[in-house]
Protein backbone atom coordinates (compact mmCIF):
# COMPACT_ATOMS: atom_id res chain seq x y z
CA UNK A 1 0.00 0.00 0.00
CA UNK A 2 1.49 3.53 -0.83
CA UNK A 3 2.17 5.52 2.30
CA UNK A 4 -0.06 8.30 3.56
CA UNK A 5 1.82 11.78 3.29
CA UNK A 6 3.02 13.27 6.61
CA UNK A 7 0.55 15.02 9.07
CA UNK A 8 0.46 18.68 8.31
CA UNK A 9 1.67 20.78 11.38
CA UNK A 10 -1.30 22.37 13.66
CA UNK A 11 -1.47 25.18 15.97
CA UNK A 12 -0.37 29.13 16.06
CA UNK A 13 2.73 28.40 13.83
CA UNK A 14 1.56 25.44 11.25
CA UNK A 15 1.98 28.42 8.38
CA UNK A 16 5.63 28.53 9.35
CA UNK A 17 6.26 24.66 9.16
CA UNK A 18 5.96 25.15 4.75
CA UNK A 19 8.32 28.24 4.57
CA UNK A 20 11.73 27.48 3.20
CA UNK A 21 13.17 30.38 4.79
CA UNK A 22 14.53 30.35 8.29
CA UNK A 23 12.38 31.29 10.86
CA UNK A 24 12.89 31.96 14.57
CA UNK A 25 10.24 32.97 16.91
CA UNK A 26 11.82 34.30 20.69
CA UNK A 27 9.56 36.13 23.81
CA UNK A 28 10.75 39.45 25.47
CA UNK A 29 13.48 37.28 27.23
CA UNK A 30 15.21 36.57 23.85
CA UNK A 31 14.22 33.03 24.39
CA UNK A 32 13.39 30.86 21.59
CA UNK A 33 10.13 29.71 21.46
CA UNK A 34 10.51 27.69 18.04
CA UNK A 35 12.36 27.20 15.29
CA UNK A 36 11.01 26.09 12.05
CA UNK A 37 12.39 23.20 9.26
CA UNK A 38 14.24 25.74 7.31
CA UNK A 39 15.67 27.14 10.49
CA UNK A 40 16.50 23.94 11.84
CA UNK A 41 18.19 23.19 7.99
CA UNK A 42 20.63 26.05 7.74
CA UNK A 43 21.77 26.08 11.41
CA UNK A 44 21.87 22.16 11.10
CA UNK A 45 20.40 21.56 14.96
CA UNK A 46 17.00 20.54 15.93
CA UNK A 47 14.47 22.35 17.35
CA UNK A 48 13.57 20.52 20.27
CA UNK A 49 17.91 21.26 21.08
CA UNK A 50 16.86 24.84 21.38
CA UNK A 51 13.80 25.54 22.67
CA UNK A 52 13.75 27.21 26.20
CA UNK A 53 17.18 28.64 25.63
CA UNK A 54 18.93 31.97 24.72
CA UNK A 55 18.62 33.20 21.31
CA UNK A 56 22.56 33.84 21.50
CA UNK A 57 23.02 29.80 22.20
CA UNK A 58 21.92 29.69 18.47
CA UNK A 59 23.41 32.82 17.17
CA UNK A 60 26.82 33.81 19.35
CA UNK A 61 26.74 38.04 19.34
CA UNK A 62 26.74 39.29 16.10
CA UNK A 63 27.72 42.93 15.69
CA UNK A 64 25.06 45.37 16.46
CA UNK A 65 22.51 42.62 16.39
CA UNK A 66 21.74 42.71 20.00
CA UNK A 67 21.54 46.04 20.47
CA UNK A 68 18.99 46.10 17.33
CA UNK A 69 16.24 43.06 19.22
CA UNK A 70 16.14 45.00 21.96
CA UNK A 71 15.41 48.19 20.17
CA UNK A 72 12.73 46.44 18.17
CA UNK A 73 11.40 44.80 21.73
CA UNK A 74 11.18 48.33 23.57
CA UNK A 75 9.54 50.54 20.49
CA UNK A 76 7.83 48.00 18.60
CA UNK A 77 9.54 48.50 14.84
CA UNK A 78 11.38 46.48 12.47
CA UNK A 79 15.15 46.00 11.72
CA UNK A 80 17.02 44.47 9.01
CA UNK A 81 20.10 43.49 9.17
CA UNK A 82 22.55 42.67 6.50
CA UNK A 83 25.69 40.88 6.26
CA UNK A 84 25.60 39.66 9.62
CA UNK A 85 28.13 36.69 10.46
CA UNK A 86 26.79 34.20 12.57
CA UNK A 87 29.88 32.29 14.20
CA UNK A 88 29.11 29.12 16.48
CA UNK A 89 31.54 27.16 18.04
CA UNK A 90 33.44 24.79 15.10
CA UNK A 91 31.17 25.01 12.86
CA UNK A 92 31.63 27.22 9.75
CA UNK A 93 30.68 31.06 9.78
CA UNK A 94 27.56 31.42 8.49
CA UNK A 95 26.35 34.75 6.46
CA UNK A 96 22.88 35.94 6.63
CA UNK A 97 20.50 38.78 6.22
CA UNK A 98 18.19 39.18 9.16
CA UNK A 99 14.70 40.51 9.09
CA UNK A 100 12.88 41.03 12.84
CA UNK A 101 9.36 41.54 12.81
CA UNK A 102 7.61 42.42 16.35
CA UNK A 103 4.78 40.10 16.95
CA UNK A 104 2.55 39.54 20.22
CA UNK A 105 0.72 35.80 20.01
CA UNK A 106 1.12 32.83 21.79
CA UNK A 107 3.91 34.59 24.24
CA UNK A 108 5.84 35.43 21.15
CA UNK A 109 7.42 39.39 20.88
CA UNK A 110 9.71 39.03 17.63
CA UNK A 111 10.06 37.30 14.54
CA UNK A 112 13.00 36.68 12.74
CA UNK A 113 13.22 35.49 9.20
CA UNK A 114 16.61 34.34 8.14
CA UNK A 115 18.48 34.57 4.45
CA UNK A 116 21.91 32.75 3.55
CA UNK A 117 23.82 35.12 1.35
CA UNK A 118 27.00 33.14 1.36
CA UNK A 119 26.32 32.05 -2.72
CA UNK A 120 25.43 35.58 -3.72
CA UNK A 121 28.21 36.74 -2.14
CA UNK A 122 30.44 34.23 -4.22
CA UNK A 123 28.90 34.88 -7.26
CA UNK A 124 29.38 39.10 -6.72
CA UNK A 125 32.82 38.16 -5.92
CA UNK A 126 33.40 35.69 -9.09
CA UNK A 127 31.83 38.44 -11.23
CA UNK A 128 34.03 41.12 -9.56
CA UNK A 129 37.62 39.19 -10.08
CA UNK A 130 36.56 38.13 -13.64
CA UNK A 131 36.79 42.10 -14.37
CA UNK A 132 39.37 42.86 -12.93
CA UNK A 133 41.57 39.81 -14.45
CA UNK A 134 40.45 41.00 -17.14
CA UNK A 135 41.54 44.35 -17.16
CA UNK A 136 44.98 43.04 -15.73
CA UNK A 137 45.45 40.64 -18.38
CA UNK A 138 45.10 43.49 -20.83
CA UNK A 139 46.92 45.54 -19.23
CA UNK A 140 49.74 43.15 -18.81
CA UNK A 141 49.59 42.21 -21.89
CA UNK A 142 50.21 45.78 -24.36
CA UNK A 143 52.73 46.50 -21.47
CA UNK A 144 54.68 42.99 -22.03
CA UNK A 145 54.29 44.14 -26.05
CA UNK A 146 55.68 47.55 -25.53
CA UNK A 147 58.48 46.06 -23.65
CA UNK A 148 59.69 43.20 -25.61
CA UNK A 149 60.11 45.39 -28.79
CA UNK A 150 62.97 47.73 -27.66
CA UNK A 151 63.99 44.70 -25.61
CA UNK A 152 65.30 43.18 -28.91
CA UNK A 153 66.73 46.58 -29.77
CA UNK A 154 68.84 46.50 -26.86
CA UNK A 155 70.15 43.16 -27.00
CA UNK A 156 71.03 43.24 -30.53
CA UNK A 157 72.92 47.01 -30.22
CA UNK A 158 74.88 44.94 -27.09
CA UNK A 159 76.23 42.35 -29.53
CA UNK A 160 77.41 44.25 -31.89
CA UNK A 161 79.08 46.31 -28.98
CA UNK A 162 80.70 43.72 -27.91
CA UNK A 163 82.43 42.68 -31.04
CA UNK A 164 83.58 46.01 -31.20
CA UNK A 165 85.34 46.02 -27.93
CA UNK A 166 88.71 44.54 -27.15
CA UNK A 167 88.85 45.19 -23.73
CA UNK A 168 87.82 41.94 -21.62
CA UNK A 169 87.21 44.48 -18.25
CA UNK A 170 84.31 46.42 -21.02
CA UNK A 171 82.77 42.88 -22.75
CA UNK A 172 81.76 42.36 -18.79
CA UNK A 173 79.28 44.62 -19.13
CA UNK A 174 78.01 43.77 -22.33
CA UNK A 175 77.38 40.48 -20.62
CA UNK A 176 75.53 42.04 -18.31
CA UNK A 177 73.45 43.54 -20.63
CA UNK A 178 72.94 40.79 -22.51
CA UNK A 179 71.98 38.44 -19.46
CA UNK A 180 69.39 40.80 -17.97
CA UNK A 181 67.41 41.69 -21.75
CA UNK A 182 67.60 38.09 -21.65
CA UNK A 183 65.73 37.44 -18.23
CA UNK A 184 63.71 39.84 -18.93
CA UNK A 185 62.50 38.68 -22.27
CA UNK A 186 62.02 35.22 -20.28
CA UNK A 187 59.48 37.44 -18.28
CA UNK A 188 57.93 38.55 -20.93
CA UNK A 189 57.12 35.50 -22.73
CA UNK A 190 56.14 34.23 -19.60
CA UNK A 191 53.12 37.25 -19.49
CA UNK A 192 52.40 36.77 -22.85
CA UNK A 193 52.08 32.65 -22.65
CA UNK A 194 48.73 32.68 -20.86
CA UNK A 195 47.29 33.77 -24.49
CA UNK A 196 48.15 30.80 -26.39
CA UNK A 197 45.82 29.03 -28.16
CA UNK A 198 44.14 25.96 -25.79
CA UNK A 199 44.70 22.40 -27.31
CA UNK A 200 41.84 20.52 -25.06
CA UNK A 201 41.29 16.51 -25.12
CA UNK A 202 40.01 14.28 -22.81
CA UNK A 203 42.30 13.57 -19.64
CA UNK A 204 42.34 11.97 -16.69
CA UNK A 205 42.98 14.97 -13.81
CA UNK A 206 44.77 12.41 -11.39
CA UNK A 207 47.04 11.44 -14.02
CA UNK A 208 47.99 15.22 -14.58
CA UNK A 209 47.64 15.73 -10.30
CA UNK A 210 50.42 12.68 -9.99
CA UNK A 211 52.67 14.42 -13.04
CA UNK A 212 52.92 17.64 -10.67
CA UNK A 213 53.23 15.35 -7.35
CA UNK A 214 56.62 14.04 -8.77
CA UNK A 215 57.73 17.29 -9.89
CA UNK A 216 57.29 18.97 -7.02
CA UNK A 217 59.17 15.71 -4.89
CA UNK A 218 61.72 16.13 -7.17
CA UNK A 219 62.27 19.74 -6.46
CA UNK A 220 61.17 19.49 -2.51
CA UNK A 221 61.98 15.82 -1.48
CA UNK A 222 61.41 16.33 2.33
CA UNK A 223 57.78 17.17 1.40
CA UNK A 224 54.83 15.48 2.72
CA UNK A 225 52.43 15.05 -0.66
CA UNK A 226 49.19 13.08 0.60
CA UNK A 227 45.98 12.16 -2.06
CA UNK A 228 43.00 12.18 -1.39
CA UNK A 229 41.40 11.19 -4.66
CA UNK A 230 37.80 10.23 -5.79
CA UNK A 231 38.75 7.56 -8.14
CA UNK A 232 35.28 7.82 -9.81
CA UNK A 233 35.53 10.80 -11.83
CA UNK A 234 35.03 11.32 -15.40
CA UNK A 235 37.27 12.49 -17.61
CA UNK A 236 37.81 16.36 -18.47
CA UNK A 237 37.97 17.82 -21.44
CA UNK A 238 41.04 20.55 -20.87
CA UNK A 239 44.52 21.19 -22.36
CA UNK A 240 47.11 18.88 -20.50
CA UNK A 241 50.00 21.56 -20.73
CA UNK A 242 48.27 24.54 -19.39
CA UNK A 243 46.26 22.27 -16.59
CA UNK A 244 49.52 20.62 -15.38
CA UNK A 245 51.34 23.78 -15.18
CA UNK A 246 48.14 25.62 -13.72
CA UNK A 247 48.48 23.50 -10.80
CA UNK A 248 51.82 22.92 -10.74
CA UNK A 249 52.32 26.86 -10.40
CA UNK A 250 49.88 26.49 -7.08
CA UNK A 251 51.25 23.16 -5.40
CA UNK A 252 54.91 24.86 -5.92
CA UNK A 253 53.60 28.05 -4.11
CA UNK A 254 52.43 26.36 -1.47
CA UNK A 255 55.79 23.97 -1.17
CA UNK A 256 57.62 27.35 -0.77
CA UNK A 257 55.25 28.78 1.49
CA UNK A 258 56.37 25.68 3.71
CA UNK A 259 60.09 26.24 2.46
CA UNK A 260 59.90 22.75 1.63
CA UNK A 261 59.04 20.91 4.89
CA UNK A 262 55.61 20.03 5.29
CA UNK A 263 52.21 18.54 4.46
CA UNK A 264 50.29 19.27 0.97
CA UNK A 265 47.18 17.22 0.32
CA UNK A 266 45.62 17.13 -2.91
CA UNK A 267 41.97 16.42 -2.44
CA UNK A 268 39.27 15.45 -5.75
CA UNK A 269 35.66 15.54 -5.25
CA UNK A 270 32.39 15.81 -7.73
CA UNK A 271 30.55 19.17 -7.26
CA UNK A 272 26.92 19.22 -8.96
CA UNK A 273 24.80 21.99 -10.01
CA UNK A 274 27.67 24.65 -10.18
CA UNK A 275 27.76 28.37 -11.80
CA UNK A 276 30.94 29.27 -13.13
CA UNK A 277 31.21 32.72 -15.33
CA UNK A 278 27.42 33.07 -15.62
CA UNK A 279 26.97 29.47 -16.56
CA UNK A 280 24.67 26.54 -14.75
CA UNK A 281 27.04 23.22 -14.92
CA UNK A 282 25.24 19.77 -13.82
CA UNK A 283 28.69 18.65 -12.89
CA UNK A 284 32.05 19.94 -11.96
CA UNK A 285 35.41 19.11 -10.60
CA UNK A 286 35.92 20.58 -7.09
CA UNK A 287 40.03 20.21 -6.74
CA UNK A 288 41.42 21.46 -3.76
CA UNK A 289 45.45 22.02 -2.65
CA UNK A 290 45.08 22.42 1.54
CA UNK A 291 48.62 23.18 3.09
CA UNK A 292 49.60 23.72 6.79
CA UNK A 293 51.84 26.53 6.26
CA UNK A 294 51.83 29.89 7.67
CA UNK A 295 49.09 30.94 5.78
CA UNK A 296 48.83 34.36 3.11
CA UNK A 297 49.55 37.50 4.59
CA UNK A 298 46.81 39.76 5.24
CA UNK A 299 47.75 42.49 3.48
CA UNK A 300 48.14 40.57 -0.07
CA UNK A 301 45.11 38.41 0.44
CA UNK A 302 42.57 39.95 -1.52
CA UNK A 303 45.30 40.80 -4.11
CA UNK A 304 47.06 37.37 -4.41
CA UNK A 305 46.00 36.49 -8.25
CA UNK A 306 47.22 39.78 -9.18
CA UNK A 307 50.18 40.16 -11.76
CA UNK A 308 53.45 40.87 -10.06
CA UNK A 309 52.03 40.29 -5.97
CA UNK A 310 53.91 38.11 -4.23
CA UNK A 311 54.40 37.14 -0.30
CA UNK A 312 57.74 35.77 -0.66
CA UNK A 313 61.07 37.73 -1.18
CA UNK A 314 62.42 37.02 -4.66
CA UNK A 315 58.70 35.99 -5.37
CA UNK A 316 57.94 36.95 -9.46
CA UNK A 317 53.68 37.46 -8.67
CA UNK A 318 53.21 35.67 -11.84
CA UNK A 319 52.77 32.20 -10.53
CA UNK A 320 49.15 32.04 -9.31
CA UNK A 321 48.25 34.99 -11.73
CA UNK A 322 48.87 32.55 -14.92
CA UNK A 323 47.42 29.86 -12.78
CA UNK A 324 44.25 31.69 -13.03
CA UNK A 325 44.46 32.77 -16.28
CA UNK A 326 44.36 29.27 -17.30
CA UNK A 327 41.86 28.13 -15.39
CA UNK A 328 39.39 30.84 -16.57
CA UNK A 329 40.22 30.00 -20.35
CA UNK A 330 38.58 26.51 -19.59
CA UNK A 331 35.37 28.57 -18.00
CA UNK A 332 36.49 27.43 -14.08
CA UNK A 333 37.48 29.49 -11.20
CA UNK A 334 39.84 29.39 -8.25
CA UNK A 335 39.30 30.55 -4.83
CA UNK A 336 41.66 30.72 -2.11
CA UNK A 337 40.88 30.47 2.05
CA UNK A 338 43.63 31.02 4.43
CA UNK A 339 44.58 31.24 7.94
CA UNK A 340 47.55 30.47 9.77
CA UNK A 341 48.12 26.68 10.14
CA UNK A 342 45.81 25.97 6.57
CA UNK A 343 45.82 27.52 3.16
CA UNK A 344 42.89 25.87 0.87
CA UNK A 345 43.32 26.90 -2.97
CA UNK A 346 40.30 25.84 -4.62
CA UNK A 347 39.69 24.96 -8.37
CA UNK A 348 36.39 24.28 -10.09
CA UNK A 349 36.07 23.06 -13.51
CA UNK A 350 33.19 22.82 -15.49
CA UNK A 351 32.69 18.50 -16.38
CA UNK A 352 31.26 17.75 -20.03
CA UNK A 353 27.66 16.48 -20.00
CA UNK A 354 28.75 14.16 -22.15
CA UNK A 355 31.44 12.77 -19.83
Amino acid sequence: MPKSPPPIATGPFAGLELLSSAVVLVDGKLVIRYINPGAENLFAISQRKLLGLPLSRLLGEPTGLGAALENALHTNWSYTGQDLTITRGDADPIRLDCTVSPVDTAGVRLLLEFRPIDAQLRVAREEQLLQQQQANRELIRNLAHEIKNPLGGIRGSAQLLQHELDDPQLREFTDVIIAEADRLQDLMNRLLSSHCMMRPAPLNIHDVLERVRRLILAEFPALDIRRDYDLSLPELTADREQLIQAILNIVRNAAQALEGHGEIRLRTRIARQVTLAKRRFKLALDLQVIDNGPGIPVEIRDKIFYPLVSGRDGGSGLGLSLAQSFIEQHQGMIDVDSRPGRTCFTILLPISDRA
